[in-house]
């Protein structure tokens, strides 16, 4: 005798409700413990990382304090002080600090004359790929300026074109070695463009601004120079 169509309808449903708890059974009995200790192992590893990364603030924070105190130190005139602490921050997993402790400690090497290991440890920074490229577009800046006198004004030119343009972040120094290597290369239009750059750039410093304007005027270059009022520029605006 054959079953109605909703007594049919619901032994079939029966029958897939079991099967689907059968089969969840049979899946908790294989490989339910390797689910629990897949869950236990995540939260671990959770754990671990919250861990892991309030340490890391702490640790950031005390180098922070660190790096403050090295840094008046070093203002102070307590140089000996000052690098032994700044050696230490050199080796930080926190590249920030890293990067601000090799400049200080090649800044600090500068001050006290030695100019070739100053440019040699700049070298290092803007060389060292791990860190930011503002550390290193600002060690390279301070890598030729503290070997600009033994360079050639070519080298000077190769090193510096990245950060020779208008706009960078260290447009003002790039910019103004740059124009110099220029004027020594007797390249006086590549320089008085440069200079004329400088000058109409407001970004750059106000004193690197005003050299330009004059010597991009001795260069035959008319310029008008950033935030110059109309006044300035020889009329009222009428």
């Amino acid at each position: 005798m054959a079953l109605p169509p909703q007594t049919n309808e619901a032994f079939l449903r029966e029958v897939d409700e079991q099967v689907r708890i059968d089969t969840a059974t049979r899946f908790w009995k294989r490989w339910g413990r390797v689910v629990v200790v897949a869950v236990i192992a995540a939260l671990i590893s959770f754990a671990g990382y919250l861990w892991w990364n309030n340490n890391k603030q702490v640790a950031a924070g005390v180098e922070g304090e660190a790096m403050s105190l090295a840094l008046d130190d070093l203002s102070a005139g307590k140089v000996a002080k000052a690098e032994g602490e700044l050696a230490k921050l050199a080796t930080s997993s926190t590249p920030g600090y890293k990067a601000s402790a090799k400049l200080a400690l090649a800044a600090s090497k500068l001050g006290k004359g030695d100019a070739k290991g100053a440019a040699a440890d700049y070298a290092a920074v803007a060389a060292d790929t791990s860190l930011a490229q503002p550390y290193r577009d600002l060690a390279l800046v301070r890598q030729v300026a503290a070997s600009y006198d033994t360079m050639k004004p070519d080298e000077v030119v190769a090193k510096l074109k990245p950060l020779a343009i208008s706009g960078k972040p260290f447009f003002g120094s790039a910019g103004e070695m740059t124009a110099i290597a220029y004027l020594n290369m007797n390249k006086t239009r590549e320089a008085g463009a440069i200079f004329a750059a400088l000058a109409k750039d407001e970004g750059v410093p106000e004193s690197i601004r005003s050299r330009s304007v004059q010597l991009a005027g001795v260069l035959g270059v008319d310029v008008t120079p950033a935030g110059a009022t109309a006044d300035a520029k020889g009329g009222n605006g009428k």
